[in-house]
């Protein structure tokens, strides 16, 4: 019998049951801060998408933020295999894990673990181990798979790494590694993390984009240099370094900043806020 890790935030980051997840998805895709409209996926897409940035805070917050990425990786086609960056923010687990089996299980359904891509992204490292404890009470990487499974259903599959350790090295080392695999799979690559934390939205809007603009430029070094000298409390900084890392070793020159709102934006109280941004990164015309 296949391992279910079940959903730990669903009832709490997003709605708890199917139809009212599908609704909310849909909202978050309709919002005026959204695309404006539902996604339909281009079955004859380029696939041009290697990588998303995407946040994960409650969909209420960041969802429509969110849904910009989503809505350009329909358009792009579908990939069969999803590989999600997340920090690990519970401090479980190692300091570096991926699962390599079983399923993820939303409101929306069951998720297949990609094996057969697991193996060999940790065959080509020495720092990444199968440790399933990490990933229990981690919401990270599970809140991206709603938007996956409301676009393509549950027919692809997906490999979960999630970092409690964030060195740059590390980064580049697991962003190599996965060039290496997908190099000639159907895969996109989505580093899951929040921008600024709990600041003024002036302030916010200010180390915010200044580390975008880093991320544009695809230089994970410069990106930490502005995460420090600036204090931006970013905390998926290393799935965004090997999201670069990756991408830049499969010709990508450029990331797109599709959006940048804060939690502010969303509420209207704006005098303690969350910056959220959605990045796609393309193979080079």
């Amino acid at each position: 019998m296949p391992s279910i890790r079940r959903p730990v935030v669903a009832g709490m980051f997003y709605e708890g049951t199917a139809q009212a997840l599908r609704e909310q998805v849909e909202s978050c895709f309709l919002s005026p801060f959204g695309p404006g409209k539902l996604p339909a996926v281009n079955v004859a897409g380029s696939r041009n998408i290697l990588g998303l940035v995407c946040p994960h805070a409650g969909y209420v917050y960041s969802g429509a933020v969110a849904a910009n990425a989503y809505f350009s990786l329909a358009q792009d086609g579908k990939p069969e295999t999803v590989v999600i960056l997340g920090p690990n923010h519970t401090g479980y687990g190692n300091p570096l894990s991926a699962m390599r089996e079983g399923f993820w299980q939303t409101p929306l359904g069951n998720v297949e673990i990609d094996t057969e891509t697991a193996d060999p992204i940790a065959k080509e490292t020495s720092i990444l181990d199968f440790d399933e404890i990490a990933h229990r009470h981690e919401h990270s990487i599970e809140v991206q798979l709603p938007f996956l499974q409301y676009i393509y259903g549950n027919s692809f599959k997906f490999v979960p790494i999630c970092f409690l350790m964030q060195d740059l090295e590390s980064a580049q080392e697991i962003g190599r590694a996965l060039a290496e695999v997908l190099a000639n799979k159907n895969a996109v690559v989505i580093a899951s993390s929040d921008f600024t934390h709990y600041e003024s939205q002036a302030s916010v809007d200010r180390k915010d984009l200044a580390a975008l603009k880093a991320l544009e430029e695809l230089d994970e070094k410069k990106f930490y240099q502005v995460l420090e000298a600036q204090n931006v409390s970013a905390c998926g900084y290393a799935p965004i370094a090997a999201l670069i890392t990756y991408a830049k070793a499969l010709g990508a020159k450029k990331a797109e900043v599709l959006s940048h709102k804060t939690s502010g934006d969303i509420t209207g109280d704006k005098s303690s806020v969350v910056g959220y941004a959605a990045v796609t990164i393309k193979k080079p015309i």
